[in-house]
């Protein structure tokens, strides 16, 4: 998982959209996240994946910007901006190769057993020969 440090994320606080009553009206719940990340402080590598995926979201000075105003609270806007963010990182995760393995002598038997029943049901569908 990868680590984004408190010290890259530069928030701003906004007055939320939509309806909502006065309360939306005077008070500045939503939140910017901006995310500088060709400056921040991430591998190499992941930048340019990360780069590649989310181009049209990234401005051309590097940074990325989320808003955030589902909620009337602004901590919670704020931890659910933090939030998108890790999920966009999270969805350019590296692949890992999968190491086959073989099979238990448990499951070879398990195995064996099903084809032999299996077999049995199909010999028992035969026309029965009552010359023997």
């Amino acid at each position: 998982m990868i680590k984004i440090k408190e010290s890259e994320l530069h928030f701003s606080y906004v007055r939320s959209s939509g309806p909502g009553g006065q309360h939306v009206n005077k008070v500045s719940t939503a939140v910017q996240l901006k995310y500088n990340v060709m400056q921040s402080d991430i591998p190499e590598e992941l930048k340019q994946r990360f780069n590649d995926r989310y181009r049209n979201r990234i401005s051309k000075s590097g940074f990325l910007t989320i808003t955030a105003q589902s909620f009337k609270s602004q901590k919670k806007n704020k931890d659910d901006a933090v939030s998108r963010l890790e999920k966009l990182f999270s969805d350019i995760k590296i692949k890992t190769k999968r190491i086959p393995t073989k099979p238990s002598r448990g499951s070879k038997v398990k195995r064996i057993e099903g084809k032999k029943k299996r077999s049995v049901i199909k010999k028992n569908r035969m026309k029965v020969n009552l010359d023997d």
